[in-house]
């Protein structure tokens, strides 16, 4: 079945928008990296350590997605 432009349109965007969340939450975890030494602090950091990873694990699937969008329009499989 073909994709049609709009829905490959859709993926792509899904796909950058979750990129973008991505580089959001790498950014509040290095800053929490550059804080005080105390244990607060430490669990802020893990916390946005967490977060991040979950965003990154958004990314892989969102990009897995619109991959496999790509693929079934380009050689329908």
């Amino acid at each position: 079945m073909a994709e049609t432009q709009q829905q490959l349109d859709e993926l792509q965007a899904a796909y950058r928008a979750a990129v973008d969340e991505w580089i959001v939450a790498i950014r509040e975890e290095e800053a929490l990296a550059a804080v005080d030494h105390s244990v607060t602090e430490l669990d802020k950091w893990e916390a946005a350590g967490f977060r991040e990873h979950a965003k990154q694990r958004e990314v892989i699937y969102r990009k897995k997605i619109y991959e496999d969008a790509l693929r079934r329009e380009f050689f329908g499989f």
